[in-house]
């Protein structure tokens, strides 16, 4: 049944946007980037004129909105595979898709707890009866990442029947920011935005496949500030930015 409404859900939250002005550019990326967005929009505003609006939202859920129509300029992912999605649906062209940053994952806590094992039991004994906040797994890429870091480690046995699976990964790092949950998996870039928690734990590089963001200018886009906002986004301004938030450019061609 949520299968069958999903389309519907999309089509409803495209319809349901918020409306921007004709010449106004329009931004749908992964709600990790948005801190690294707003400032890279605003240097290409300062130099340009054109102001960027964005929609910020696990990547599936905005791939969705895309294929539903949704009218985004650019589309800014996660991941490959999501990309992969609206290129294989005619929604991007494959050949326009440019990657731009990476990232890292790590387990959070309060602010002030300490370092965390990456042990079974020791995960077990920190969350007592308690849940684990991470994005949905079977959904959104942090989880998918996560999941996939987990079973490699020899972890996810004993945190699968614990988890607190949230819609998007900034909602599962504001549930350990309030202390709704003890424990969350997030990217290493969440933490460094978010005062109130501590990175309890990173997971080794090597546990999961790369972190790959991704851009791409949709095919419905008739936007003229479109791709100089990809080179923008590509350039060495946006990756100075990037860099103090904490992703990964230097793998980036």
């Amino acid at each position: 049944m949520h299968a069958r409404l999903f389309p519907i859900m999309a089509v409803l939250a495209a319809l349901l946007a918020p409306a921007a002005a004709a010449s106004d550019l329009t931004v749908f990326a992964a709600a990790s980037m948005r801190e690294a967005m707003e400032r890279i929009a605003s240097g290409f505003e300062d130099q340009t004129g054109t102001k960027v609006v964005f929609s910020f939202a696990g990547t599936g859920a905005l791939a969705r909105q895309i294929e539903a129509g949704a009218p985004a300029d650019l589309f800014v992912s996660a991941d490959a595979d999501w990309m992969d999605y609206v290129t294989e649906n005619g929604s991007v062209d494959p050949a326009g898709v440019r990657q731009v940053a990476s990232n890292a994952l790590v387990l959070v806590g309060a602010r002030g707890a300490a370092a965390l094992e990456l042990e079974a039991s020791t995960i077990a004994d920190f969350l007592n009866d308690q849940r684990m906040a991470m994005a949905d797994p079977d959904t959104v890429p942090a989880g998918r990442y996560g999941r996939i870091a987990l079973e490699n480690l020899g972890l996810w046995q004993s945190v699968a029947g614990r988890l607190a699976p949230m819609e998007n990964v900034r909602i599962a790092l504001a549930s350990v920011a309030r202390g709704d949950t003890p424990l969350g998996l997030v990217y290493r870039t969440d933490a460094e935005v978010e005062p109130n928690v501590a990175v309890l734990a990173v997971l080794p590089i090597s546990s999961h496949p790369e972190i790959r963001y991704l851009a791409a200018v949709t095919e419905t886009s008739a936007n003229p500030a479109a791709e100089p906002f990809l080179d923008y986004l590509t350039g060495p301004d946006a990756r100075e930015i990037l860099q103090s938030l904490g992703f990964v450019t230097d793998k980036v061609e």
